[in-house]
């Protein structure tokens, strides 16, 4: 190859197949330049071949869908009224069973003594406690199906929470998964039983979280 290698140390001309300096012995790690009177480029200038000469610069591994700056998170009251809202909802899906289990301890304990009721009169108070017992477990178990399936859902809210534009993802924005659907919505007991302390943390909270989405590592932004 033609051309000619400059000394980095004391700027001597050398020959392009050199090793080392003729005149001061330095070891060759300049730019081959076609002509005496170019100059000599540092070997620092020289692009390296990494992630950079890609074109594609490193992405952390979970880079968050909602940065810091500029998100809105859904405050104190305005969850306390998607959560009445999402309650009434639950409620008239289980009135039909609440009625009939109603009805019936009605029928069995009585209309009149006289009536159909006193043909099965001792029957109508178990009835009702026994409906009371499954109405709770309907009650509990409606709610944590109602939530989870919901809010782990391509929708990530639900009802009460849609109609305010919110929505319940991870720290870093994406659509929680069932299982952590579940730990939230039960979370919310821990919230509850320190006198709703964990629910009034939404109200001062950096990110509007409660006490509930700290434990399931969720965030709840609002559009």
């Amino acid at each position: 190859m033609n051309g000619t290698l400059y000394c980095n140390k004391c700027g001597a001309p050398n020959a392009a197949s050199s090793t080392f300096c003729s005149r001061c012995g330095a070891a060759f790690n300049p730019v081959v330049t076609s002509s005496p009177g170019a100059t000599p480029v540092s070997p620092g200038a020289i692009p390296s071949a990494g992630p950079a000469a890609t074109g594609y610069a490193a992405q952390p591994p979970y880079a968050p869908a909602y940065p810091a700056a500029g998100v809105r998170y859904g405050g104190f009251w305005i969850r306390v009224v998607a959560a009445i809202i999402d309650f009434f909802i639950v409620r008239v899906v289980l009135f039909p069973i609440k009625a009939m289990f109603g009805l019936g301890g009605l029928a069995l304990g009585g209309f009149g003594a006289g009536g159909l009721g006193g043909f099965h009169h001792g029957l109508g108070l178990p009835f009702l406690i026994f409906g009371g017992g499954v109405l709770a477990l309907l009650s509990l178990g409606a709610n944590w199906l109602y939530e989870a399936l919901m809010e782990s859902s391509s929708y990530q809210a639900t009802l009460g929470k849609m109609i305010f534009g919110m929505k319940v993802t991870d720290l870093y924005g994406n659509r929680i998964s069932f299982a952590r659907a579940t730990g939230r919505h039960f979370a919310k007991i821990i919230s509850t039983l320190i006198l709703f302390f964990g629910f009034i943390m939404i109200g001062f909270t950096e990110r509007k979280q409660g006490l509930h989405d700290m434990i399931a590592g969720t965030l709840v932004p609002r559009n």
